[in-house]
């Protein structure tokens, strides 16, 4: 799909939509800056992960989580300029084929937090077609908020890692995420089930 046919949504709204549909203690990964205070805002969980100072290792992080725990969905959330960062970790993903992961990019084509430089995704890179020839077949843009519902629910029963890009305005993060490592950690691991609360 030519990303100029995509209608520019709004992360907040886009995030809440997901949450909405998860139902099943679905890990979430949200990358730095706005995606996670986004995720924060929309629904606080203790599967949530809320990445700080880390950028580019949503997808990394939440392939560890995908292959550690196969039988949980693990959905992780990450903006356009943060991927670029870290674009082996696709064909790593295309590789090790983890069919529960699902990966969300949202793409505003700028590096928001620090003064809206344009990302490369802005001009020449198209996420969805980096991640096709990375190998992830199951990769696509979505049109609008109603094909990105779509997308999620087919990605959550596909038996392949799936790439979901969606494009988005510039607007800030509705929430601030509570920057305290170890709670996040802690609540998180005790979310997956492989701790106890402290």
């Amino acid at each position: 799909m030519d990303t100029r046919n995509t209608k520019v949504m709004n992360r907040f709204d886009v995030t809440s939509r997901l949450i909405g549909k998860l139902k099943r203690e679905e890990a979430v990964i949200g990358g730095i800056g706005n995606t996670n205070f986004d995720l924060w805002a929309a629904g606080h969980r203790p599967q949530n992960f809320y990445m700080l100072g880390s950028m580019g290792l949503a997808f990394p992080i939440a392939l560890g989580v995908a292959l550690a725990q196969p039988d949980r969905r693990v959905f992780a959330l990450e903006g356009d300029g943060s991927l670029l960062m870290q674009l082996g970790s696709l064909s790593t993903i295309a590789t090790l084929k983890p069919k529960n992961l699902i990966m969300i990019v949202m793409d505003n084509g700028i590096y928001q937090i620090t003064g809206a430089q344009p990302t490369p995704a802005a001009s020449v890179a198209d996420i969805v077609a980096i991640a096709l020839g990375s190998g992830l077949a199951h990769s696509a843009w979505a049109a609008d908020e109603e094909d990105f519902e779509r997308l999620v629910d087919e990605a959550m029963s596909a038996s392949e890692p799936s790439l979901i890009a969606v494009r988005i305005d510039d607007k800030p993060g509705v929430g601030a995420t509570r920057r305290d490592p170890v709670q996040i950690r802690e609540r998180f691991m005790h979310g997956l089930g492989v701790r106890e609360p402290l």
